[in-house]
């Protein structure tokens, strides 16, 4: 008992030697939590005072804090405006309407390629005269080094959206799609594009009566199967229910992409058949024309508004693949980022980023470092910076978390949320116009204390 009130205590006087105002050591104290979990730094960016002070320089799980300096890294190397391309090549010849070869997808890394994107690809492809390719389709996804793993595997939810693994063909958000349908002669489930890349197994059993309860849902298994989910589909479903649709990691995005690409081009009007062969782009192929992806600006805001971490493991890559060429590893881009954000004095020893996305354990940041990579991005980004990052109570990962509250419109930042890891970190303007560059960081058991303590700081900031 007595070495229990030993460590409280302890850890109360650091908090008093910390450079803290009184408010903020009130809410540490009323919250009850122990301030060696915590690293908090506020800056007035108008005198580039630090008006608050603790731990400051302790490297903690960042969690998707870590996208700050995945993603300022790249606007820094390849400018806002960068966009990724997608190359599409043939090889043979055409001849009275036939394409007598084959059609190359050279993938870049483009994490935003969507069905709209495919559609355009077959129109294209058929507005040169094209209406039947007797060859196959040849994807090129050398620019990565791509894994074997669909799912990072990071915890139990195997298959959600968050745990999908990066590819140089990316498609869909790496997202395979399922369609519950009931009918009057039963329960129809199919995927879309009739994509194979999984096993669909339907054992649903039609009821009548009411959509509710226990027959409003149907029962989902997932079983990984090398590569891939197998899908099994069972319990009850009524006929009266609506179309269900589930979108999971179930599948190698690649695959998902040729069976979108074979639907496509058949309403083109084009006729194909050949097979998925992933190659090199063979010598020779000729050049048809190449997709560009939307601005690097634009990506990075959806990466920083919804943390997404498929693109920010994307944005993480290529900038490997930029600095020491590809394939694009981990290494590359660990060393890159280092090289980048280091030559502006941005990091610090202790700092690592292992994926980009911060879906990790071993990532490390400073708040500190933190603070310095908002400073340094408002400076380059201006208004750019805040406007791509979450803003309270209107969109992203802070829409819902300050509605209705006085912080609306007000807060621009950056949340990060792991087990025992609950951070944020951006710029908070206070009512007098005043613009706080602030990270507060949590490290602890229970994280619904670290938000609750970070929403009472922000508030309390903006009211100064």
């Amino acid at each position: 008992m007595f070495y229990k009130y030993l460590i409280l205590l302890t850890s109360f006087v650091s908090l008093l030697l910390a450079t803290l105002p009184q408010s903020i050591n009130d809410m540490i104290y009323k919250e009850k939590i122990n301030p060696s979990t915590l690293s908090i730094i506020i800056k007035d960016k108008a005198t580039n005072t630090v008006i608050a002070s603790l731990n400051p320089d302790i490297a903690r799980t960042p969690a998707s804090v870590a996208k700050i300096a995945t993603t300022y890294a790249a606007l820094l190397e390849f400018g806002t405006n960068f966009k990724w391309p997608t190359q599409i090549y043939y090889t043979g010849k055409v001849k009275s309407g036939t394409l007598y070869g084959n059609i190359i997808v050279k993938a870049y890394g483009d994490p935003t390629l969507r069905a709209k994107d495919v559609k355009a690809f077959a129109n294209k492809i058929a507005s040169y005269g094209i209406r039947k390719i007797t060859g196959n389709l040849v994807i090129d996804r050398s620019f990565f080094k791509n894994s074997t793993k669909i799912s990072s595997g990071f915890d139990r939810n195997y298959v959600s959206e968050y745990n999908a693994m990066p590819d140089a063909l990316m498609y869909n958000d790496h997202l395979s799609t399922i369609k519950i349908t009931p009918t009057s002669k039963g329960i129809k489930a199919f995927t879309a594009y009739g994509d194979k890349g999984f096993k669909l197994v339907n054992r649903i059993k039609a009821v009548n009566g009411a959509c509710r309860g226990k027959n409003s849902w149907p029962s989902v298994k997932f079983v990984k199967d090398n590569g891939a989910v197998d899908v099994y589909l069972g319990g009850r479903l009524s006929t009266k229910c609506r179309t269900i649709t589930l979108c999971r990691v179930l599948s190698k995005p690649y695959v998902s992409f040729y069976y979108s690409f074979k639907t496509y081009l058949k309403k083109a009007g084009v006729d194909f058949n050949g097979n998925l062969v992933l190659s090199k782009t063979p010598k020779g192929a000729k050049l048809m024309f190449t997709h560009y992806s939307k601005t690097l600006l634009q990506i990075v805001s959806k990466t920083l508004k919804m943390s997404n971490n498929l693109y920010a493991r994307h944005i993480f890559l290529i900038l490997g693949a930029k600095k020491y060429g590809y394939p694009a590893t981990l290494s590359k881009s660990q060393r890159a980022i280092k090289e980048i954000l280091g030559s502006r004095g941005l990091l610090d020893n202790g700092d690592h980023f292992v994926n980009g996305c911060g879906l990790s354990r071993e990532s490390r940041l400073k708040a500190t470092t933190a603070i310095k990579i908002m400073d340094d991005a408002y400076k380059t980004l201006g208004d750019r910076w805040l406007q791509a990052l979450s803003i309270a109570g209107v969109d992203g990962t802070i829409n819902k978390r300050f509605k209705h509250t006085i912080v609306v419109n007000r807060a621009f930042m950056k949340t990060g949320t792991l087990k025992k890891a609950k951070n944020i970190a951006g710029f908070v303007k206070a009512k007098s116009g005043r613009l706080y560059n602030t990270a507060i960081f949590y490290n602890g058991a229970q994280i619904w204390l670290g938000r609750d303590l970070q929403n009472k700081i922000i508030t309390w900031l903006v009211n100064q």
